[in-house]
């Protein structure tokens, strides 16, 4: 008896030391640190989880903007076609007034509590906002015949400059949206929008970069996959956001349905769209392989291609994980994601405060359903009061 009341009580102790560290609480949310890894939890309507975000993330953000917007913003560029040199910050506040009209108003309301959260201007949260607009990749997802178990496992790999330490403000958002979809955004403090996240019924998507820049009068990149989190419950309905709404520069992602076990590639701009379904050929993909959605390019497309083959009907999470490291993750490679979309399983790597890659860095396994099931856990009697989260890292 006293052999299993032991047992029992370790068992306990585990479940608990899983749930995290309390870190604050604002409203309807709050902040854990898991594994090493902050997680923000936000809830309600968009002002409200804006401000949710701002408050509890407020000494990470106002680093990020100091560094993104003022710093690294201040930077004179010129842009091709152009001929005169202007602030990188100036050219992306044009860029956001042009965007302006096609965005959804949920989401500048969001914006304007993150800011007011945090005690900035909307201005810096606008500019911070379409730094993803910037980022370039890799993703994949397998299926059927191509993995151990038949499940979906869809990889998601973020290239996009180290040395700017966006990895030092690095969070888990679970965002449950009054009377939408809850879903995970693996992201960093400050942004609302996404590019890698699964939602609550079974879709997982991650986004890849591309050129055509200058042309940039439809709904950001990441406000779309956003949306795809938010609002679709299968993949047809995912790949309609797409589809129909009015898009932006070159961009590439892969969508998957963990329910149906099913996956989509898409290549689009704002004037071209283009599906590619599991094991089709593509000119820009021309080794398909079945069951499989495989986008990258080049060299790291080829060896994506190559571990894919070598291991096929072998993959579960732990090889599965292995398929993002170098050379399929390029020397920038700021996050990788693995995601198993039906279960709501994902893993997690962010790079490292010198630089260096995610890809060779631990992994926190975390559960969206499990996240989802501890909405009132901020309220135990060990938390800290906002202000400690604020300054709270990881």
């Amino acid at each position: 008896m006293r052999k299993k009341l032991f047992l029992l009580t370790g068992l306990l102790c585990a479940t608990l030391l899983r749930g995290g560290e309390i870190l604050g609480r604002e409203g309807k949310g709050y902040l854990e640190k898991i594994d090493g890894l902050l997680v923000l939890h936000v809830r309600g309507t968009p002002y409200e989880m804006g401000f949710q975000h701002g408050k509890l993330l407020a000494a990470h953000i106002r680093k990020l903007v100091e560094s993104m917007v003022y710093e690294k913003g201040g930077r004179e560029v010129t842009l091709p076609g152009v001929g005169t040199k202007q602030r990188i910050k100036d050219i992306v506040w044009t860029i956001f007034k042009a965007q302006k009209p096609f965005y959804k108003k949920r989401f500048l309301a969001e914006m304007k509590g993150l800011a007011d959260g945090a005690a900035i201007p909307e201005r810096d949260v606008f500019i911070a906002n379409h730094i993803p607009e910037l980022f370039h990749c890799s993703g994949f997802a397998l299926m059927g015949k191509a993995t151990r178990d038949g499940e979906v496992y869809h990889g998601r790999i973020l290239d996009y400059d180290t040395d700017s330490h966006l990895q030092d403000h690095a969070v888990v958002m679970i965002a449950e949206p009054e009377g939408r979809n809850a879903f995970a955004n693996v992201t960093f403090a400050g942004f609302i929008g996404s590019v890698t996240g699964l939602n609550e019924k079974h879709i997982a998507i991650g986004e890849m970069g591309g050129g055509g820049q200058l042309f940039w009068a439809g709904e950001p990149m990441s406000f779309l996959v956003r949306r795809v989190l938010e609002e679709t419950d299968d993949l047809a309905e995912a790949v309609d956001v797409f589809r129909l709404s009015p898009r932006t520069c070159e961009y590439y992602y892969v969508i998957s349905d963990g329910e149906r076990r099913d996956a989509a590639g898409l290549a689009t701009t704002w004037q071209d769209f283009t599906v590619v379904k599991p094991g089709a050929f593509h000119p820009l993909l021309p080794e398909p392989v079945p069951d499989c959605v495989l986008m990258s390019a080049g060299d790291r497309y080829r060896e994506l291609v190559r571990r894919v083959k070598k291991n096929y009907s072998k993959f579960d999470a732990e090889k599965g994980i292995r398929l993002m490291d170098a050379p399929v993750a390029m020397k920038s490679n700021l996050h990788n994601a693995l995601m198993r979309p039906r279960t709501g399983d994902f893993w997690v790597a962010y790079a490292a405060p010198d630089g260096s890659s995610a890809w060779n860095r631990k992994y926190v396994h975390l559960n969206l359903f499990d996240l989802l099931g501890r909405r009132d856990l901020g309220r135990s009697e060990n938390r800290k009061e906002p202000s400690a989260a604020a300054d709270a890292t990881h």
